[in-house]
């Protein structure tokens, strides 16, 4: 099957599962409940609550949960059970990770929470932390190469991936709360034991040349610094890059600047800016050992994993973008005129089986009525912002701004406005043109067809030598005027005038 085939097939296959379901991420440092509403393929929460409890804080001396951290647990989880029921969730699933693993009294702490609420408890090993996480991230990029790790509060759970295959794993105490305590709050001393620690899982040299992918909550306020320092365009931290030589070197800033220091990003809480060093401490070490080409950062983890391990194998297989693109746009589209009838229109404009931006046009042209509630002067503007910030797995920064702009410009968009300028940088060459390309067309699409279903393939799209052919078709004079007009002759030469050639309809 070619991939422009393939494609169109994921979309066939598109199903969503009714109900709601939920996760309850019992942490070394929060408790935390996520639900989610109508499990697509796609885990947007409609509720995200937590509840700073630090069950960790003082394991490493006593061996045992911190009691005020258990009964604030245990109040949150009233609350949760509650809510929960309330919301008609029907489905729950309660996780504890490090510190309830580790805790001489994390078992009896386990059972009293089966006992209070009736719900059982599953406490996750490190390296099935590990693939949870991983499990969320191969969702989105199937290929990924390299070395996951997910930060947590109690630890540092490491899962090798190889092209999407899982491989050798581990799981180390050093958690941010844990290491700020060993460590004194000491940088220095915080990277001396990280250095020791990583010793202890020696295969870990040997991931070598390739990426370090970083997950958990500290990592992604780590990213969100590095965003700052480097003043980069894009303000998502799922599937932010940044090469080994610079994470480094804003890591040991970190770490030399202490747990008081303030990094001017506003959405950080006080607490976790406290345990940005020793998060840099980690990570730093991981870059050193492993010798990764680029760190990585995830803006999902072990929750989301843990969604799609409840959700029907038929959901769990859909492409999680073009799954999201199928919801927004039955949200927001006003027309039943279907992504796939406009994606087949305009194939012959991008020839070739093995093309990587087929998925791209398809998210494209799904998505490609969402402006129309907009006010007409900024219509180009808010979808320009609304589609590079579409909170979907699977898209990496470049994708992002390359269908961004392809939606920008299906309005109109100019090149030159100051909203869309800075991100321009984050597309390679000739990236632009095809955006454009692809603008013009879902343009030229909708002012054929009204965006009437079943008119589309009325028309055929053609290129020949130097010129673009519109082709009509029809039995009678009438099923070809319906597509004959000045909009739509202008349009079909700007569309024509983007690919360098000249349009004439037929």
């Amino acid at each position: 099957m070619g991939r422009s085939a393939a494609v169109v097939s994921n979309v066939d296959n598109l199903t969503d599962t009714p109900g709601r379901v939920a996760v309850v991420d019992i942490g070394s440092n929060t408790v935390r409940l996520v639900v989610y509403d109508a499990p697509t393929r796609l885990p947007i929460p409609v509720f995200n609550e937590k509840a700073e409890c630090g069950l960790v804080r003082g394991l490493n001396e006593t061996g045992r949960l911190n009691p005020e951290g258990v009964e604030e647990a245990i109040r949150s989880l009233k609350r949760f059970s509650l809510l929960s029921e309330s919301m008609n969730v029907e489905e729950i699933a309660l996780l504890a990770t490090a510190a309830v693993r580790e805790a001489a009294d994390g078992q009896a702490f386990v059972e009293r929470i089966s006992m209070t609420f009736g719900l059982e408890v599953r406490v996750l090993s490190g390296e099935e932390e590990a693939r949870l996480s991983a499990l969320r991230l191969l969702s989105g990029r199937r290929l990924i190469d390299g070395l996951l790790a997910d930060i947590g509060g109690g630890s540092v759970d490491l899962v090798e991936v190889r092209k999407g295959q899982f491989g050798r794993s581990g799981t180390l105490p050093l958690g941010h709360l844990r290491l700020r305590e060993r460590s004194g709050e000491s940088g220095i001393e915080a990277m001396r034991i990280v250095t020791e620690a990583l010793d202890e899982l020696p295969w870990l040299s040997t991931v070598k040349g390739r990426n370090l992918f970083l997950a958990g909550g500290g990592c992604r306020a780590l990213a969100r610094v590095f965003i700052a320092q480097a003043n980069y365009p894009l303000h998502v931290v799922d599937g932010y890059k940044i090469r080994r030589g610079d994470a480094r070197r804003i890591c040991e800033v970190i770490v030399g600047m202490g747990p008081n220091s303030i990094w001017g990003v506003s959405d950080i809480s006080k607490g976790r800016l406290a345990s940005l060093p020793f998060i840099a401490s980690v990570v730093n070490g991981l870059l050193d050992i492993c010798r990764a080409k680029k760190a990585v950062f995830s803006g999902f983890g072990m929750r989301e994993g843990q969604l799609l391990d409840m959700l029907p194998t038929e959901v769990r297989d859909q492409d999680p973008l073009l799954s999201g693109c199928a919801g927004m746009a039955e949200r927001t589209g006003r027309f039943s005129i279907t992504g796939k009838e406009i994606y087949s229109w305009m194939a012959p404009l991008f020839p070739g089986k093995r093309d990587a931006e087929s998925r791209l046009r398809m998210a494209a042209c799904m998505l490609s009525d969402i402006g129309w509630g907009e006010h007409p002067d900024y219509r180009a503007e808010h979808t320009f912002l609304r589609v590079l910030r579409l909170p979907f797995a699977g898209l990496s920064h470049h994708d992002r701004v390359f269908l961004a702009f392809s939606l920008y410009f299906r309005y109109t968009g100019d090149r030159d406005n100051s909203i869309v300028v800075p991100v321009m940088g984050l597309l390679q060459e000739n990236d632009l043109e095809r955006a454009e390309t692809l603008g013009n067309a879902l343009r030229l699409a909708y002012t054929l067809s009204g965006a009437a279903p079943g008119l589309l393939p009325m028309t055929k799209l053609e290129l020949v030598n130097q010129e673009l052919i519109l082709n009509l078709y029809g039995d009678e004079r009438k099923d070809r005027e319906i597509f004959t007009s000045e909009a739509v002759e202008r349009r079909l030469n700007i569309l024509a005038r983007t690919i360098g050639r000249r349009g004439r309809i037929a």
